[in-house]
């Protein structure tokens, strides 16, 4: 194997960072709408996008079977939600309690590969699951001992971290025939759709926010998306896929901190017990899921 041109790992730490910064972006937009934030976050990473994927792969574009299309509109629409529901949780519940409970999408995931692939659970993958359970219920009853508002960001969060994993499932299926940049800029094209609909529907307005709201729309699109996911898909090519899936569960951490500094977010006893478990069952999780023998896998952008 050819010598990386830049420690791998430093381009992990990199990407860590920059995907932590997004629950705070988002904290940081205000009175932003959650779905406002996410149509701005995708159609200004669409537009940069844009040159580069029309330029170099027009002709795969052209050439996508109807079936795909439909696919990806589906895919679109679950990212659209992943998003609003995601962000929307951050109106609620603190930084710590939303990133680790949308972080539970693998688990999702895995079960999604159960009922329509037909995988099969092995006893550490069902053991990790329910230590994940126990995780996300003792964060649940101690933010619902705070408020019910925090409860309910907390149960956005989860059906966050849902809508991303049918977002996954669908983008398992159109990654066998498209390219990542392909297939990435068609889900975010559809999601810009999704969400210019659902903003229209709700009566939302696309203007009238302040310089400072308008860069950290642009910051969105640019740290946590291509600082973060793109540097994830570079390290694949030098580091195996479950130890960039273990290093991505240093973003609770990271985020949990940035949010103490930045926003004076405390971390209550029920948030640490809970999130320590949840990432030890996530951890458990991926061990036990991954195969000796290294699949040939590729790595889908999008949450965050």
């Amino acid at each position: 194997m050819e010598k990386p041109p830049i420690q791998p790992y430093i381009i992990l730490f990199i990407g860590v960072l920059s995907i932590s910064t997004s629950a705070i972006f988002v904290k940081l937009a205000g009175d932003a709408p959650a779905s406002i934030i996410a149509f701005y976050r995708l159609l200004i990473a669409v537009a940069i996008m844009a040159p580069y994927v029309l330029w170099n792969h027009f002709d795969e574009i052209k050439q996508i079977h109807k079936k795909d299309w439909l696919f990806a509109i589906f895919s679109g629409v679950f990212l659209a939600f992943h998003f609003i529901l995601w962000f929307q949780s951050l109106q609620y519940t603190t930084v710590a309690s939303s990133v680790v409970l949308v972080s539970l999408q693998p688990v999702f995931a895995f079960t999604g590969t159960y009922i329509f692939f037909k995988e099969r659970f092995t006893i550490g993958a069902m053991l990790s699951l329910l230590i994940t359970i126990i995780g996300s219920g003792i964060i649940g009853w101690g933010d619902f001992q705070v408020s019910g508002l925090a409860l309910l960001g907390d149960i956005l969060a989860i059906l966050g971290a849902l809508a991303v994993t049918g977002y996954f499932l669908l983008g398992q299926h159109l990654r066998k025939r498209l390219s990542l940049m392909t297939y990435t800029f068609i889900a975010y094209g559809m999601a810009v759709l999704t969400l210019g609909v659902y903003n229209l529907f709700v009566d939302v307005s696309f203007t009238g926010y302040n310089g400072d709201q308008w860069l950290i729309f642009l910051g969105l699109a640019i740290i946590p998306t291509f600082f973060g996911h793109t540097l994830f898909n570079w390290t694949l090519k030098w580091l195996s896929t479950s130890t960039i899936s273990m290093t991505i569960l240093l973003e609770p951490i990271g985020a949990s901190i940035l949010a103490y500094w930045i926003l004076n977010e405390t971390i209550t006893w029920s948030q640490w017990l809970g999130g320590s478990i949840v990432i030890f069952g996530l951890m458990m999780f991926i061990f036990s899921t991954t195969k000796k023998v290294k699949p040939k896998i590729t790595h889908q952008t999008g949450k965050k």
